[in-house]
């Protein structure tokens, strides 16, 4: 056999292997929503529960679980932690969770009526620590019984029944269904937007533009995949009226948007395009270093449309005149939450960081390599940015020699 076939076969084998010795065991979520007492009820259900040696909840500080059920061991030592040690055979978990959350401003992030629910799943199954063998490879169901009058539910995951879905997020080894759902007397609009389902849903009512959203992410969708060199197999957006939080917050495959906000704000940028950069580059930041992803997520909101053709020179210019004015009081950008003036400086910083790359390597490169090379990292530090910045460039950057990054 040439020196390259045999090669590439031991590869291919060597790649193949641990898939062929992999053991499937089934775990289902069942879901049954209680509006009458703002809960859920939950089950975990472990096709064998000798798969699991062990899984370990972080139940959180504010007490939204309660009446665990199991077969095998519950052990909980604090209110904020519980682990299940499942039985041999099939085995289950079952618990009660609390839906609604009021902010301090009484605004909801999450909320249930009579009609309909909307939250996130990652505070249906709380965030694990699970303990497997490794040759065990469990392949995650979630389904849900709805109360009578419901007519449908919608999640970021692919759907494969009557209100059930496979969970498969390779990024993890326990998983869960997170990101954002929606349940209850909803409406739904859908788009095939590159290779993207998209999907559009609020409850009935509730004044969501479900068409002026998907119109919008038409333009920019183009200009988004021509960016990002990957893009989500799904995308969910849900949102409704006041009471619910009065902003945009994305998650796995899904988006949380107000139905009362504006698609383009008066200052000239978009949350929601805002928000699906967020869902389409991934980049988490450490190290005080949450200036990147913020400032990449709104730097792009307006770049992006502008690129799509929704925004002249005259325009975009008053834009970067009231970003200068909003930020001009901020000294560094270096926080572990970027608030608004501080995201507003970090936009102009990226912009001139921009310009350099371009005139630096003859329009050869930009700040759209800069932003791949992140995307790459698990987690980004302000010395991550700089070192690839320059990497992009070849030489040194005078713009992130600067005092705001110190």
């Amino acid at each position: 056999m040439p020196a390259r076939k045999l090669l590439t076969f031991t590869l291919l084998f060597g790649l193949s292997a641990p898939l062929w010795a992999a053991k499937h065991v089934d775990l289902d979520y069942r879901v049954r929503f209680l509006p009458e007492t703002d809960q859920a009820e939950v089950r975990l259900t472990l096709e064998k529960g000798e798969a699991v040696r062990s899984l370990a909840f972080n139940l959180g500080s504010k007490g939204y679980y309660s009446d665990f059920q199991a077969d095998g061991e519950w052990l909980q030592e604090s209110p904020g932690d519980g682990t299940w040690k499942p039985a041999k055979g099939k085995a289950s978990l079952s618990y009660k969770v609390r839906i609604s959350h009021a902010r301090d401003n009484g605004k909801f992030d999450a909320r249930m009526t009579p009609d309909w629910v909307l939250l996130r799943g990652d505070d249906l199954v709380p965030s694990a620590r699970m303990i497997k063998d490794d040759k065990i490879e469990l392949v995650a169901r979630l389904q849900f019984d709805l109360p009578k009058g419901w007519n449908g539910v919608e999640t970021g995951w692919p759907k494969i029944g009557t209100n059930k879905f496979r969970i498969d997020n390779p990024s993890r080894k326990f998983d869960r269904p997170t990101g954002w759902m929606l349940a209850g007397k909803i409406g739904s609009r859908r788009a095939q937007l590159g290779d993207t389902d998209v999907t559009v849903a609020a409850p009935v009512g509730e004044g969501m533009r479900r068409m002026d959203i998907l119109t919008l992410l038409t333009f920019v969708w183009p200009e988004a995949q021509a960016l990002f060199p990957r893009d989500p197999a799904k995308l969910l957006i849900v949102g409704a009226g006041d009471p619910m939080w009065r902003g945009g917050l994305s998650a796995p495959n899904s988006i949380y948007f107000q139905a009362e906000r504006p698609l383009v704000s008066e200052n000239g940028t978009s949350s929601l395009v805002h928000e699906l950069v967020h869902v389409f580059s991934r980049i988490r930041d450490a190290e005080k270093s949450d200036w990147i992803s913020e400032g990449l997520a709104e730097y792009y909101a307006i770049e992006l449309v502008r690129r799509a053709g929704g925004m002249s020179e005259d325009r975009y210019q008053v834009i970067r005149k009231k970003l200068t004015k909003w930020s001009k009081k901020v000294g560094s950008l270096r926080t572990e939450n970027s608030t608004g003036p501080v995201t507003a400086r970090a936009v102009l910083l990226l912009q001139e960081l921009d310009r350099e790359i371009r005139k630096t390597t003859d329009n050869q490169r930009s700040l759209d390599d800069v932003t791949r090379g992140l995307m790459r990292l698990d987690k980004v530090t302000t010395q991550d940015f700089i070192e690839i910045s320059e990497n992009v460039m070849g030489r040194g950057s005078e713009v992130l020699d600067s005092k705001l990054l110190r």
